[in-house]
């Protein structure tokens, strides 16, 4: 590889902000090609590939800024992080789906393909922001310049993706990248005694009061978070990673250096103007003051 292609942390801190969902330039793939089940979080069941009847001929949501209140909240979780413009204008060079009935059908399906690649992309991408050791940072980079590349692949080409050759040395990456963070906040910020008491991988805290708890340098992949009482939390250095914070309340919880957290998880959540978050999230809409 050559020295001119290797991402800096600044770089790639900046390649984490800039994917972001740019609906403008998007044909409603995400109100189109996902399936929809009649839940707390959507009001309706909808198929794969057919439009939600919201949907507009601008492909604007007739009900977007009502969407909690008609019982859609899904729809202001989710985040594609830019995977629907790369399909919209890139993948397909900006042809409609409604003006031919194969490229919908090929559309729809290579969304969800995409955006499973913007989601490693952004993992691996904050990553290559951290300090880590200098082997470590070479995979990370050889596995940023790959994914970059595999976006790039046209409609067929992505369609014959095996996702899970991806993901799985994606996982290793992180798995490493989480252990060197962690324990170097925890060297820094604990005693020897209290770093063995930080592995939270997979527990069950629904609804659970964590009210001003220290979760610093937590592992928290994979924990069942939801409605649990997160306020004043400090989650600096913890691992989010599948993490499910649906109803979490964060009200002056600090996650400025929270790992691997998304925009979804924050927009599935409660929080407010005291609610510290990484640089590379938006403050959700439906927080509180």
């Amino acid at each position: 590889m050559s020295e001119d292609r290797r991402v800096d942390n600044t770089t790639a801190k900046k390649i984490r902000e800039s994917l972001q969902a740019d609906c403008i330039n998007c044909f409603g793939l995400c109100c189109t090609a996902l399936n929809i089940v009649a839940s707390s979080d959507f009001a309706m069941n909808k198929e794969a590939g057919t439009p939600c009847s919201n949907l507009q001929s601008d492909f604007r949501c007739q009900i977007h800024s009502q969407l909690r209140e008609k019982g859609c909240k899904g729809c202001t979780v989710f985040d594609c992080l830019g995977a629907g413009q790369m399909v919209s204008q890139v993948t397909f060079n900006g042809q409609d789906w409604r003006e031919n009935s194969e490229v919908a059908e090929k559309m729809f399906r290579v969304f969800p393909i995409m955006e499973q690649l913007y989601e490693m992309t952004a993992y691996i991408a904050e990553a290559l922001s951290y300090k880590v050791s200098r082997s470590l940072y070479d995979k990370l980079n050889a596995q940023l310049e790959q994914l970059q590349s595999v976006t790039k692949l046209d409609a067929d080409a992505l369609l014959s993706l095996d996702i899970t050759t991806y993901r799985l040395p994606v996982n290793e990456l992180l798995l490493e990248t989480s252990e060197h963070i962690r324990n170097d906040v925890m060297v820094k910020t604990f005693s020897a005694k209290n770093t063995q008491k930080r592995n939270y991988r997979g527990i069950d805290w629904i609804g659970k009061k964590l009210t001003g708890k220290d979760l610093r340098a937590a592992d928290l992949r994979g924990a069942c978070l939801i409605a649990a009482n997160m306020q004043n939390t400090d989650v600096r250095g913890a691992d989010f990673i599948g993490a499910d914070l649906r109803d979490a309340d964060l009200s002056g919880a600090n996650l400025s250096t929270s790992m691997f957290l998304t925009q979804m998880q924050v927009n599935s959540a409660k929080g407010d103007k005291q609610t510290r978050l990484p640089s590379y999230l938006q403050r959700p809409s439906h927080w509180t003051e």
